[in-house]
């Protein structure tokens, strides 16, 4: 059974999340980042409420949140810095995973928060290489400065984002990388997402 709860995350941001705890007690939390908010991605999403279901079959609590105002992916960063931030407060170890936009955000945020907040392991599911035109942050390039273990799980007819630099890359630096056979949305995969997903980052955890 999954017990949820809103939660208000500090930083200046109007930035609300769910937090899904299982009935065990837990001191593992993974935080989990949504699609591009521009395109309806949010933390209802059904491939991050399948993970989080997923995680907290395995007894580890899952924070999802929205991002605040849009800001072109620098604002959206620090909301996933600041979510990191709550969990690492009130958690013994924290995980990072997102989806699209939020596959990249969840790289970028492990690459910045790693002299503060070290996550456990960090999962992008079909990642943007790139994002914000404004500020052109380099998701492939944040896999140099992350020192834990990363999984990056691609879609093989995903046309939506520009997924293989980080595939590159992830294989270039030995990151586990999975295909799967799907689109972009993962349709009718939420399943298979999860276990793959679920089954990484509950590996990862003492």
């Amino acid at each position: 059974m999954t017990d949820s709860e809103t939660v208000l995350i500090p930083g200046g941001r109007d930035v609300r999340a769910t937090l899904d705890g299982s009935d065990a007690e837990t001191e593992h939390v993974v935080v989990a980042c949504p699609p591009h908010p521009q395109h309806r991605g949010h933390r209802g999403d059904e491939r991050l409420v399948a993970v989080a279901d997923a995680l907290t079959d395995a007894e580890l609590d899952c924070l999802r949140f929205d991002y605040g105002e849009w800001d072109e992916g620098r604002g959206e960063r620090t909301d996933a810095l600041n979510a990191l931030d709550w969990a690492a407060e009130r958690y013994d170890s924290v995980g990072l995973f997102g989806f699209s936009f939020g596959g990249a955000i969840a790289l970028l945020t492990a690459a910045a928060a790693r002299d503060t907040v070290d996550p456990v392991a960090v999962s992008a599911l079909a990642p943007a290489a790139q994002i914000g035109e404004k500020h052109g942050l380099d998701a492939a390039g944040a896999l140099y400065e992350i020192r834990t273990p990363v999984q990056v799980v691609y879609a093989t007819r995903d046309r939506t984002a520009e997924w293989e630099p980080v595939v590159d890359r992830g294989r270039e630096l030995g990151c586990e990388v999975v295909g799967m056979e799907a689109d972009h949305f993962f349709v009718g995969q939420s399943a298979k997402v999860a276990e793959v997903v679920g089954g990484f980052l509950v590996s990862k955890f003492d």
